[in-house]
């Protein structure tokens, strides 16, 4: 059995225009597959738990539904809805993609992503974790798939 690399972006948005949700979807859909490569988790402490939290959602839940559903993003994301006590007014969508947006890896990640890329970190204009991010899944899927 193949696994993959997720290649949606933490910068793409789905018609609830929450950024990474798509990419936590086909995270945790790979997973479920035992697909997800290895490396990825399918919940991870940094933007999965962000964008599970800042709705207002359970890990384990996500996880669950993902796992006995196999649901499509558009039903992804009509679960959500349904969930008691989730947020998805656009203040806190609005927030959570601010933090998102905005965050930035520590010098050594940086450096490392930038540098398995054969970029030198004084040429980068690329600081932040979505596109440092893109560059370390497009790196990683070129060593498992084209190489």
């Amino acid at each position: 059995m193949s696994t993959h690399v997720p290649l949606i972006s933490s910068g793409t948005t789905g018609p609830l225009g929450v950024y990474h949700l798509p990419r936590l979807w086909q995270k945790v859909s790979l997973e479920a597959c035992g697909k997800l490569a290895a490396g990825y988790p399918g919940i991870g402490a940094g933007y999965d738990s962000m964008v599970i939290g800042a709705l207002g959602l359970s890990a384990d839940a996500v996880r669950k539904f993902v796992t006995e559903s196999k649901p499509t993003y558009p039903q992804f994301e009509a679960w959500i809805k349904k969930q008691p006590g989730v947020h998805l007014d656009k203040a806190t969508i609005h927030k959570l993609n601010v933090s998102i947006a905005g965050y930035i890896h520590d010098d050594a990640t940086r450096k490392g992503i930038l540098g398995a890329n054969g970029i030198t970190d004084e040429t980068s204009v690329c600081p932040d974790a979505i596109n440092l991010n893109n560059l370390d899944d497009w790196y990683e899927f070129h060593q498992a798939v084209l190489k």
